[in-house]
């Protein structure tokens, strides 16, 4: 850690560091390196075919429902309208639950289960809250989630319908998690709040691996990356130096990495722009996307980090063309978005449009979620 603190014992629960940072995980790469890629042959199409390099200790079983090795599809349609060669859609509305969102809880309750926890709770603009409800009640635990009073409908009632216990808290995201906190800390309760304990990116980070194993071991030129709170971001990063050092991708060129944010919510944007390392918090947060609602990343110094080591960008794109891309990711490759895959896709019609992009270039769209939950959103759009 920056501070000096750790290392910390993994047959402990940990949260934060005492500086108040994110805890991430660390393993033997040098032990790890004799870990051959021939061995995934055969193994299930799920991310914990990469368990070697997640959290997993002696005896530990995952608590699973099949999340990861998510299609990734060539987006030929979308591609020559755009004028690109090979654009792909990596898309996460088919993990469990509907979003990317299972690859960290999956790996959140796995650990907190093999910790002793009996009770869950998370801060949640929706995905994260339904994930968390249906792997807690897979691993027999009680769930507890907090959402904006103004949460989309289908995320309250996916909650419920995994036996969660639902508060709806007035404010955003940030809300939830002070109220979450005030709640559950004094009754014992197992915080899973984004990057606040160290194993929800452990689950995020397989994007990466599954990404070198899809491309045939070998990084895109773009990674294009809707941004609320990043784990998924910053897991990929931390992934990509696992991945080198373990000789399966050449140490060579990372993709450039795009974090791309609402118009009305873009505080890692604002910090990108003004050189800073942290960003402010954002003042009256709005956005169609709920999970792009987030005035404030507790771990945004990562997010600028990577995205400025990668040489990538930060962009805002508005609420109506992000609204306008979803339907398109629909009409021209068959692929369920939602506003967040859509915000993706608005981000590189500009990095094409200003040179930033070449027609050559390998670029991969992150879908983090499906369209079916944001019916509200497309019949505001006029979408059939």
């Amino acid at each position: 850690m920056p501070c000096g603190a750790g290392p910390f014992d993994p047959k402990e629960r940990h949260h934060l560091c005492p500086c108040g940072a994110p805890l991430l995980a660390r393993y033997d790469l040098g032990a790890a390196a004799s870990w051959n890629k021939s061995s995934l042959a055969g193994r299930e199409p799920t991310m914990w075919r990469y368990r070697e390099m997640m959290p997993l200790l002696d005896g530990d079983v995952p608590v699973t429902l099949g999340e990861g090795f998510t299609p990734l599809f060539h987006a030929a349609s979308l591609g020559r309208e755009l004028g690109l060669d090979a654009l792909y859609i990596k898309d996460e509305s088919l993990n469990p639950t509907n979003s990317f969102k299972a690859r960290g809880q999956s790996t959140a309750i796995t650990r907190a289960k093999a910790l002793g926890a009996q009770t869950i709770s998370v801060p949640s603009a929706g995905n994260a809250g339904n994930a968390m409800a249906a792997y807690a009640a897979r691993a027999g635990l009680k769930a507890h989630v907090f959402l904006p009073r103004d949460a989309k409908e289908p995320f309250v009632l996916e909650c419920r319908l995994y036996g969660a216990q639902v508060t709806l808290v007035d404010g955003l995201i940030t809300d939830a998690g002070r109220i979450a906190l005030e709640t559950g800390r004094p009754l014992g309760w197992y915080d899973v709040s984004t990057l606040k304990e160290p194993y929800r990116v452990e689950g995020k980070k397989t994007m990466a691996y599954e990404l070198a194993e899809q491309l045939g071991w070998r990084w895109p030129d773009w990674i294009v990356y809707p941004t609320g709170g990043g784990t998924g971001l910053i897991g990929m990063w931390k992934a990509f130096e696992e991945i080198e050092t373990i000789g399966w991708v050449p140490r060579c060129k990372r993709p450039k990495m795009v974090s791309v944010q609402a118009e009305n919510c873009a505080p890692i944007v604002r910090a990108y722009e003004q050189g800073k390392e942290k960003a402010d918090p954002w003042e009256n947060a709005s956005t169609v996307a709920d999970g792009l609602r987030v005035p404030r990343a507790i771990a945004d110094f990562l997010i600028l980090r990577a995205v400025r080591e990668s040489g990538g960008t930060a962009l805002a794109v508005r609420d109506a063309d992000m609204v306008r891309d979803m339907v398109e990711i629909g009409r021209h490759e068959g692929v369920s978005a939602a506003p967040e895959g859509g915000a993706a896709l608005t981000a590189i019609r500009q990095l094409v449009a200003d040179g930033s992009i070449k027609p050559h270039e390998t670029v991969v769209l992150f879908n983090t979620g499906g369209a079916l939950k944001y019916l509200d959103v497309l019949k505001s759009a006029g979408s059939p």
